[in-house]
């Protein structure tokens, strides 16, 4: 197995023996800050360009499938299934799919969701092309993408663990972070081009090459995701909520954990994205006009925080994983979001979303590195399955605190009301978490 060089080694500190079971909310940052320190692993920067092409690939078929389901069925409640079946897999799912990565090559499962993007993909050009989609089509479809975003993320995140080692896997969980943002970003002008050049049929068939890169990398990537520790042949056991909660009560011992996974779980049931579906009112009610450029500009904030935040705290390695940190984080971004739905002026609205995403992007993204690098190597996986269920499932009802509460005290009052909750919560979470760490001896 490649690993990284000698010289990379000798410039930064060892890791701390004991990150993989410890209680302290605390990773001891390296004696040098390196800048991007991840890319610095030549396979690590390999599977973050491969990647970010993949997750570009996903939402460029969003923005071509759901203009063509749009035009062919008008139905929002398939609208509404869709983003139901991009969330709900993640509550259900996780957790057993994060039992297969502590189990199986995580290699071959990443490849078997990319085969299975690729494949829907190809289906809906097909469809479009022949003119054959019909509701159940596309309602199948949707069910498999999702499935195959879930399948994904676990393995993912043992791979990357697996290349970088605990000492820099907070830049990589980072890197990918800002890599899903970049992809979120640029998918809809890729993709909107894409419609434009070849059409939308032709143009969801070519989508299926820029996933290729990413499945041909891991057939010589010299990594599992269990080559550090041997931790694999976990048995799979359970699904969904019931599973989680078993995997809760064996590290419910562990504040540091415990805290990030809620922490994670409250911001996506409170805030999540449902912000966004909203954005058209938002942008309204700031005297935009909803089809123009100030609206776009609105959407396209937060993702464009993210990109920008991610690549200034990896350039000058920054805020190195600790849950103080992540907490007052996530507090900010309360405030932002509180702010955001009060703002009457366009370009304060603006800043605030752009601000909004840094934050997020960094309180999840150190929650995230958190997690692995707290938890036992044997429960790594089903961990971040755990994770992935708080952080992505319990956004499938930020639809209810946001929007239909928003229905009927409106949406900026739902907005900030959820913000302001959020932040109590955190707040509570904080106070929970920091005195069993050992920041607080």
């Amino acid at each position: 197995m490649s690993l990284p060089s000698e010289k990379l080694r000798d410039r930064v500190s060892t890791a701390d023996p004991k990150s993989d079971g410890e209680s302290s909310s605390t990773v001891a940052p390296p004696r040098e800050r390196l800048a991007f320190a991840a890319l610095h692993h030549p396979d690590y920067r390999a599977y973050f360009i491969t990647t970010m092409l993949s997750m570009m690939a996903d939402n460029i078929e969003h923005v071509i499938s759901y203009w063509v389901i749009f035009k062919a069925f008008h139905s929002p409640t398939l609208a509404g299934f869709a983003v139901l079946t991009h969330w709900m897999p993640f509550l259900l799912f996780s957790v057993y799919f994060g039992a297969l990565a502590d189990r199986y090559d995580c290699r071959r499962i990443i490849q078997i969701a990319q085969v299975m993007y690729m494949l829907v993909s190809l289906t809906w050009g097909l469809l479009f092309l022949t003119n054959t989609i019909q509701m159940w089509h596309a309602a199948a479809l949707l069910v498999v993408h999702g499935l195959a975003g879930v399948l994904w993320g676990p393995a993912s995140q043992l791979l990357i663990h697996d290349i970088v080692g605990s000492e820099h896997l907070q830049s990589a969980v980072r890197l990918n972070s800002t890599s899903r943002q970049l992809g979120i970003f640029l998918g809809p002008a890729v993709g909107g081009g894409l419609m434009l050049l070849l059409g939308p049929s032709v143009g969801l068939l070519a989508n299926v090459l820029i996933y290729l890169p990413l499945t041909v990398w891991l057939l010589r990537a010299p990594y599992t995701g269990h080559s550090r520790h041997g931790t694999q042949g976990v048995r799979a056991r359970g699904l969904g909520l019931k599973d989680g909660l078993e995997v809760l009560r064996q590290i419910s011992g562990n504040r540091v954990i415990l805290s990030m996974v809620l922490l994670a779980g409250f911001s996506a049931l409170f805030v999540g994205t449902a912000f966004q579906a909203q954005m058209p009112e938002y942008a309204h009610d700031l005297g935009t006009d909803e089809a123009g450029a100030a609206y776009s500009l609105l959407l396209g904030a937060n993702a464009a925080g993210a990109v920008v935040g991610g690549l200034l705290l990896e350039g000058r390695g920054l805020l190195h994983a600790n849950a103080r940190t992540a907490m007052i984080a996530a507090v900010l971004w309360c405030v932002t979001i509180a702010g955001f739905a009060a703002a009457t002026d366009y370009p304060v609205a603006l800043a605030l979303l752009f601000l909004a995403g840094v934050l997020n992007l960094t309180f999840n993204s150190m929650a995230q590195t958190l997690v692995q690098l707290k938890a036992p190597a044997n429960l790594r996986g089903r961990l971040i399955g755990l994770f992935n269920m708080s952080s992505q499932g319990l956004k499938a009802f930020s639809g209810v605190t946001v929007g239909i509460v928003g229905g009927f005290i409106g949406i900026h009052w739902s907005l900030g009301l959820s913000a302001v909750a959020l932040m109590a919560v955190t707040i509570a979470l904080f106070a929970f978490a920091i005195p069993g760490s050992a920041d607080s001896r």
